[in-house]
């Protein structure tokens, strides 16, 4: 070869890291969430106004820390990830940030949120989001996830704490009612998370992850997943049953449980290729939908 034709040849080199890609790692959609589970429980915690000098470093130590908590699950999970078609398009698996990078920005942001916590909010938050973040990305995504088909269940927990963090912000106590929001993300996480299995079953095989539909088949994770529902429906009237909410609240609660429960019906008995995503898809709608109707609830018809 000439050297003319030699140095023509294009030179691969790895991409440039941006702050979308930095932003990717975070995974923004799942953080939007949780903030919004979290600003639920701080309303509730109170009839009155969340005076902004508790609910802006509350949102934003909250977010930070669910971030850096996403990022370390990427990082955690770059080999895998790798492998499995959903996820090989990560910022990690590409190269365009590096192993060390990505460690640095999620510690940076997880020391940022946990020192705005405790300095501007309280201590009791601050240990408690930092709690979740342990939760889910060291005892889920480094032991659990890797160690048994409940991994989802017993994980959830760290996922489903927001409600929580929300409430003690504004009270500095752990309340029951806060722990009743806690309950129901927990029992809405395992049918939302094995529909998503399901749909990629293949995928969680590939790379031994022992998820639910690949240890013991799809018509037991279907099974499980329609009994959820119904536990879920259960677990969304005990809010007006205890008096923490009103009728409107009520009223929304069985109808967007009635639906989540006719995806699960129609994943069991009459599925076809799409049902899975369709499931995954409409429960986030649902957490969402439910934890908004529960603010409306609160501050247009106070529960005296």
């Amino acid at each position: 070869m000439s050297k003319s034709s030699s140095l023509s040849m294009p030179i691969s080199t790895p991409s440039k890291a941006t702050w979308r890609d930095y932003y990717e790692l975070t995974k923004p959609r799942v953080v939007a969430l949780l903030v919004l589970t979290a600003l639920v429980g701080m309303c509730l915690s109170t009839p009155g106004v969340i005076p902004w000098q508790v609910l802006v470093p509350s949102m934003l130590g909250i977010g930070l820390l669910s971030s850096a908590a996403a990022a370390i699950n990427h990082i955690v999970d770059e080999r895998i990830d790798t492998i499995m078609a959903r996820t090989h398009k990560r910022p990690l698996p590409e190269g365009k940030i590096t192993q060390t990078n990505a460690i640095a920005f999620a510690t940076s942001i997880a020391v940022l949120g946990f020192v705005m916590l405790y300095a501007l909010v309280n201590p009791l938050t601050a240990w408690l989001t930092l709690s979740g973040l342990v939760g889910y990305s060291f005892i889920y995504t480094m032991y659990l996830k890797r160690a048994t088909p409940q991994n989802i269940t017993i994980g959830g927990l760290a996922g489903a704490i927001p409600p929580l963090l929300g409430w003690t912000a504004m009270t500095n106590e752990i309340h029951p009612n806060a722990l009743l929001l806690v309950l129901l993300i927990f029992t809405w996480t395992p049918p939302h998370f094995w529909a998503l299995a399901i749909h990629r079953k293949d995928d969680y095989a590939k790379v031994n992850i022992p998820m639910l539909p690949v240890t013991h088949g799809v018509t037991f994770t279907k099974t499980q997943i329609l009994l959820y529902t119904v536990l879920l429906f259960v677990v969304s009237l005990i809010p007006y049953l205890v008096g923490m909410s009103n009728w409107l609240y009520l009223v929304g609660s069985v109808i967007l449980n009635l639906i989540f429960f006719a995806y699960a019906w129609k994943l069991k008995f009459n599925a076809d290729e799409n049902t899975a995503m369709d499931t995954f898809k409409f429960s986030i709608i649902h957490l969402m939908l439910l934890f908004i109707v529960l603010l409306v609830d609160h501050y247009l018809l106070p529960v005296t």
